[in-house]
Formats: C-alpha cells, sequence, structure tokens
C-alpha cells in the first residue's frame, strides 16, 4: 500500500445488524479522529441519510475524504461486475434486503472510491493492517454476536469466490440432549441460529451479558463453537483464529475464561488428530481475541478505504 493511501482521510462504515458505527480516519488510536455508532433499525433511507450527514459533518472538522471503506453485513454482493455489487442481498434481516449501501452512500455524498466487503472480511483485514493477523497470509477472524460470520485470508488474499463465506451457516452435529430449534430463519439449527447472542437469549430468556458464569448455556455455547472451528481447521488450515463480536465477551463468565473452555474443547473435539504442537501446547496463541478488540470492523473499513485507492 502506498504512503499516499495511507496518508488520505478515510470514511469509514462498518455496517452490522445491530448498528452502524462510522468513523473518520487513518487508522487505529490516534489515527482514528472521529466515531459514532448508530442503532441499524428497519428503516435504511433514514439511516443512510444520517451517516451521508455525519460523515459531510466530519468533513468540515477534519477535511476532505478522500475514500469511502464500508464492511457490511450480508449477503452482499462482491462482484464487482455485477449489476448488484454493493448491495445488502437476501439478509436475514428483513428490512435491509436488496438495499444498494454504496450506490445510496455515493449519492448522499458524491462519486469517491469505495472499499466493499463483508463486515467480518473487514475485521480480518484491520487484524491484517494493525493487529493479531499482522504478518500472516493465512487465517480466519470469526464475529459471534447478532449474527455469525468468518472471513480471513489464504494465501495473502481475502477470501472470496462465488460469493464470499458464510461459515456462519455450517451444520454442525448437535450435542446430545439438545433439541433447541435454533433461531436462524432459513436453516433454523445451523452454527448462527444456535450460537448468536439471539439464540443465546432464546435459550436461557435473558441476554448473554446477564447470565451466571455457572449457566449450563455456556458449556453448549463453547461445545458448538469448538465443533465449528474444528470444522475451520480441517477445510482451511488457518495459522491463527481470531474470534470477535459481543458474545466472545461472555458477561459474568468473562473472556478469558471464555476462551479457555473454547481452546480445551477444540483440543478434545481435533482428539490429536492433526500434529502440530500449535494446536497443543500452542493453543492459547492460536485461538484468540482481536487485538484491536471492538475497534477492528471499524479500521478494517479504513483499511478498505485505502486499498479503494
Amino acid at each position: 500500500m502506498s504512503e499516499s493511501s495511507r496518508d488520505g482521510l478515510i470514511g469509514a462504515i462498518e455496517a452490522g445488524g445491530t448498528k452502524f458505527v462510522c468513523a473518520v480516519g487513518r487508522g487505529p488510536g490516534e489515527k482514528l479522529l472521529a466515531r459514532v455508532s448508530f442503532p441499524t433499525g428497519d428503516d435504511s433511507a433514514s439511516l443512510l441519510d444520517r451517516v451521508a450527514a455525519w460523515l459531510a459533518e466530519q468533513e468540515s472538522r477534519h477535511g476532505r475524504l478522500t475514500a469511502l471503506g464500508i464492511a457490511s453485513f450480508g449477503p452482499v454482493d462482491l462482484d464487482p461486475g455485477s449489476p448488484t455489487w454493493g448491495h445488502i442481498t437476501s439478509t436475514p434481516k428483513i428490512a435491509w434486503q436488496y438495499t444498494d449501501l454504496v450506490g445510496g452512500l455515493r449519492g448522499r455524498l458524491r462519486d469517491l472510491p469505495v472499499g466493499f466487503d463483508t463486515d467480518v472480511n473487514g475485521a480480518a483485514l484491520g487484524e491484517y493492517a494493525w493487529g493479531a493477523a499482522q504478518g500472516l497470509d493465512d487465517f480466519i477472524y470469526l464475529t459471534i454476536g447478532t449474527g455469525i460470520g468468518g472471513g480471513g485470508m489464504v494465501g495473502g488474499r481475502m477470501m472470496h469466490g462465488l460469493l464470499h463465506p458464510e461459515m456462519g451457516h455450517m451444520v454442525l452435529p448437535r450435542v446430545k440432549g439438545d433439541d433447541f430449534p435454533g433461531v436462524c430463519p432459513f436453516h433454523g439449527a445451523c452454527w448462527e441460529g444456535l450460537c448468536t447472542g439471539p439464540a443465546m437469549n432464546a435459550r436461557a430468556g435473558a441476554p448473554a451479558e446477564t447470565l451466571g458464569a455457572d449457566h449450563p448455556v455456556w458449556e453448549l455455547e463453547t461445545q458448538y463453537i469448538a465443533l465449528a472451528l474444528a470444522n475451520i481447521i480441517y477445510n482451511v488450515s488457518p495459522r491463527r483464529i481470531i474470534i470477535g463480536g459481543s458474545v466472545r465477551k461472555a458477561g459474568h463468565l468473562g473472556e478469558e475464561r471464555f476462551f479457555r473452555m473454547v481452546r480445551t474443547k477444540v483440543r478434545e473435539v481435533l482428539n490429536g488428530y492433526l500434529g502440530s504442537p500449535v494446536l497443543d501446547e500452542g493453543i492459547d496463541g492460536y485461538i484468540v481475541p482481536p487485538l484491536l478488540g471492538d475497534d477492528a470492523g471499524v479500521c478494517g473499513a479504513i483499511a478498505l478505504g485505502q486499498r479503494a485507492l
């Protein structure tokens, strides 16, 4: 990446199912000049008006934007040759289906260069540029919150393909005795249907952040996460797995204990099949939280804008 693209002021949008985090800056920390969040809600036009107005206000304070980076919940159309590039497509969030994010913001601002990707690929790119994936060409970033998404890099390239990875919708073996039907409107009890924040709320009758450390839902949650991670390890063979999103903070259980439970269960599921010491005594550095914390997504959107230049 050229120095000029790093020096340009970027407008960044992390478009999530619960909130849109918007920022202007050139990177994390002191380079993140302004930040705000808006509830996503069900009125896309009104929210895009608010986002564009906020970005225009920041231009009057900090200077002219050189590019825009958008990291969005999905599914999204990432094919630059498609007439619906830049659109959210068949999302479970019904009010946002087939929303033109890129075109909607360009129409409200001006025709800036735009970097566009999934929210989780954006967060992965942020961690690659400034966080826990620095120096790695093969890694996975997962977010577990309102939904579950997965992305990252293989061979130094962002994970794209026919569409983009939808790891959150993989089908997992059911834990014995668990007959929870799941909350995914498309698949019921896929990984996302079993393990998101809304799924935990539906299981326990209370938000995850309020659940006690000894609540049985944490055993189920970490077991399903371990099963999913084992599938990812077998299929992608990443050099590191980074888990972001709100669920990993784990309420009264705590983030440290949550990761300890996940790592232990991953080793149990793998059962010694893969002969790498990284998956044994090195697993504490293999399955990790994001170094950028809750800024991973919005910093990734900055990185997407920088790449667009």
